[in-house]
């Protein structure tokens, strides 16, 4: 049996079809990125009576609240204003209310204590300046993680709600151009709770002692940015390759929103080193698809001799750069770009019943271990 998989970090997930797809760091920021990664603050909501559209105004003042900077889960944030010090040393940890799980135990999938002050939600809060040449165009509120419910509020306006925002590993794109504020001082409010004991959230078992607020908070960056009226979303590039391994096939796909109430004719045009292509769509009003382009659309999507993406020992873990753009009415409205490897992975059963791996055709001995980031993120 022979069966065609992908590689995601340290696992081998085996699938059913013969195409490998690698997407990795985007190469460089959007254009007018506003990261928004200083000049937050932090406090619990059992001190906090304000409700989201008046934290989120700027006349709030976070009196009393803990300064952070973003990423930071609650915890992280306390252990640095010296609420909580040094949860790595001895028993500190264990000194933190909350942390009254019992050692050994896997606290992700425990009900949170009656008297932890990470039962309740923890606000975060921040302002920031949008610039006048914002005005016109479309804004978007991005956040990479978010751990684990969350309700978003900005300028008085709530733009998502815990029905919308829930899980550890999704990223989110808000279209809050209807409460931006272009050319004056925009207030953010996030309001988060951790995740309950039956949430498929991040778990340590026995590689790391669980914090006391399962890791709650905004740990991922957060950012603005903007586009014209069609907005372009996870661009990815699949590759197949023959058995000779000196023929690879590119299909690029990506997701385009359209943002306006009409019809409206896009162009999906991109560039891989020395091929370019592009392709028409007409989007309905409002209608966000998945545009892919690949060799049927256009045939030098079709690289001879591909320079094969190579794991340590093996070789060099080469990769190409997609650069994408979808353009309307001959302008750009956005833009994106990544970084991908050409690559195969296989796996076949032996003849005793061992699951024997292959990159590339070429056998690897998979070394096991196991890596876990830092327990407050």
């Amino acid at each position: 049996m022979r069966a065609r998989a992908t590689l995601f970090f340290l696992s081998l997930l085996i699938g059913a079809t013969p195409i490998f797809a690698a997407q990795s760091a985007r190469t460089g920021p959007k254009p007018l990125r506003i990261n928004l990664s200083e000049g937050w603050h932090l406090q619990s909501s059992a001190r906090v009576s304000a409700q989201g559209s008046a934290i989120s105004q700027d006349s709030f003042k976070p009196s009393g609240w803990y300064p952070t900077d973003v990423p930071s889960t609650v915890l992280a944030a306390l252990v640095r204003n010296n609420v909580y010090r040094n949860p790595y040393f001895g028993m500190n940890l264990r000194n933190i209310p909350g942390t009254t799980y019992p050692i050994g135990k896997n606290f992700s999938n425990l009900p949170m204590p009656a008297d932890s002050p990470f039962k309740v939600p923890w606000w975060y809060r921040t302002s920031f300046q949008l610039p006048q040449s914002f005005a016109g165009k479309k804004v978007w509120l991005h956040f990479g993680g978010i751990n684990y419910r969350a309700t978003i509020w900005l300028n008085g306006h709530q733009s998502a709600g815990p029905g919308q925002v829930v899980g550890m590993w999704r990223t989110y794109d808000f279209n809050v151009t209807a409460e931006a504020l272009p050319g004056k001082m925009n207030s953010l409010a996030v309001e988060v709770s951790a995740p309950r004991a039956d949430d498929l959230g991040i778990t340590w078992v026995d590689w790391n002692p669980s914090p006391p607020d399962k890791d709650m908070g905004l740990w991922r960056p957060v950012y603005v940015t903007l586009t014209g009226p069609l907005a372009l979303r996870r661009p990815f590039v699949a590759t197949a390759l023959d058995s000779s391994y000196r023929r690879g096939a590119l299909t690029v796909s990506a997701d385009v929103a359209n943002l306006t109430a009409r019809a409206v004719r896009a162009t999906l045009r991109g560039r891989i080193g020395g091929i370019a292509f592009a392709k028409d769509v007409t989007l309905g009003p409002n209608e966000t698809r998945t545009v892919s382009v690949g060799p049927a659309d256009d045939p030098a999507l079709v690289i001879r001799n591909p320079r094969l993406w190579w794991p340590a020992e093996l070789g060099t873990p080469n990769l190409y750069r997609l650069d994408l753009a979808v353009e309307t009415d001959g302008a750009v409205s956005d833009r994106d770009s990544l970084r991908f490897g050409v690559r195969e992975v296989t796996s076949e059963l032996n003849a005793v019943g061992g699951r024997v791996f292959r990159i590339n055709g070429r056998r690897i001995l998979i070394r096991g271990g196991g890596w876990s980031p830092d327990m407050l993120l």
